[in-house]
Parts: C-alpha cells; sequence; structure tokens
C-alpha cells in the first residue's frame, strides 16, 4: 500500500480570521480545533516519510467566468468578490504553504477530484491509499473522500485535522464520512507513514 497525503483546501479564507469565511465560523473552529497546526504536524510526518503530498486550493478564474451561476456555494463569489484565484484569501496558510516539487492542485469545484489531474498524480506514483486533512470537512473532505473511494482508493480522513462552520456541521460530517472513509486521528500519523501497509483499526 502506497499513501499520499491530500491536504485540502488549508487556505486563509477558510483558516484565517481575516479571510472570507471568518464571519462564518470557520476560521474560530479552524482555531478551536487547531486544525492548521495538526495539519502542519501531518505535513512533517507525511514528508519525513517521504511520501507524496499532495495540496488542493479553491479558487476561481479571473472574471469569475468559470463560476456556476446557480450554485448555493460559489454562485455568489462574484457579486462578493471572493475566491479568485490569485487572491490572498486561496491562498495556502503559511504552515501547511507547499514547498518546491509538492504539487498544487487549482480546483474550480468542491471535490479535488472535479476536473482536475488529482487521479492522473496519485496513480502515476503509484499511491493506493489517501490521508485526507483540510477545510470544510463537510464539503471538499466529504466531496474528496467520496470521490477517491469511487475511485477505488483506501481512504483515511485525520478527523481532527478537519473543521467546518460550527462543532455540530462536523460531527454530521463525521457520520457520513465514516460510509466510505475510515476516520483516524493525528495521534496516528507515525504509524500510518512510517508503514505503509498498516489499515487503520489494526
Amino acid at each position: 500500500m502506497t499513501r499520499a497525503l491530500l491536504m485540502l483546501d488549508l487556505i486563509n479564507d477558510g483558516t484565517d480570521p481575516a479571510g472570507a469565511f471568518a464571519g462564518a465560523g470557520y476560521a474560530d473552529q479552524a482555531r478551536e480545533r487547531s486544525v492548521v497546526s495538526r495539519s502542519a504536524e501531518a505535513l512533517r510526518a507525511a514528508r519525513a516519510a517521504g511520501a507524496l503530498v499532495v495540496h488542493t486550493r479553491l479558487g476561481l478564474r479571473p472574471g469569475y467566468v468559470d463560476a456556476p451561476a446557480g450554485s448555493p456555494l460559489l454562485g455568489g463569489a462574484a457579486a462578493a468578490g471572493i475566491l479568485a484565484e490569485d487572491d490572498w484569501g486561496t491562498r495556502l496558510a503559511p504552515p501547511v504553504a507547499a514547498r518546491h516539487g509538492e504539487p498544487v492542485v487549482l480546483k474550480r469545484r468542491v471535490s479535488a477530484f472535479a476536473a482536475t489531474d488529482l487521479d492522473l498524480l496519485l496513480r502515476s506514483r503509484g499511491v493506493t491509499s489517501v490521508v485526507l486533512c483540510g477545510v470544510a470537512t463537510d464539503l471538499v473532505v466529504l466531496s474528496t473522500a467520496r470521490d477517491a473511494h469511487d475511485r477505488d482508493f483506501d481512504v483515511v480522513v485525520l478527523a481532527d485535522c478537519t473543521s467546518t462552520s460550527s462543532a455540530q456541521v462536523t460531527a454530521a460530517a463525521e457520520l457520513l464520512l465514516a460510509s466510505t472513509a475510515r476516520l483516524t486521528t493525528s495521534a496516528a500519523l507515525p504509524e500510518l507513514f512510517s508503514d505503509p501497509h498498516r489499515c487503520v483499526g489494526d
């Protein structure tokens, strides 16, 4: 089993008090759950093990030409002037920024697999298992976990390295995740990346 770490949408807008979604509770929850620092621990563990690390970030093209007008989630981005691909808000939070050589997948929709080359990146390195962390649990993490499952990847979610807009939403998302992924915590990091054959729960 070859594992990769997927760092999902750990961008300023979802983690920083000055981010576009701070008012909706995202920054507070990320801080309360120490999501950025715990995700940074996951990043260090994966790098130390020589595992593939892939970062994703949501960003829409200039002029919002690829924004889905009818979407309850992304349809208002243009009017609000948020989520533009080159803005500060869609950059990776500094503690979890990509190193030179680590792929960064720029995506236009919720799932990290939607209209991206993520599947190609993983399969070209022989990856069969993905470890997920990021923001938000109910959006990119849940959607990516389901897509990865349906592509026959083994899926592990570091639950304490994810957050949403509230504790209630996070709890609901974790219930849904359990149908297509195995949930664990950052405490399992040393075993996950030092022993690529270890399955969660062993």
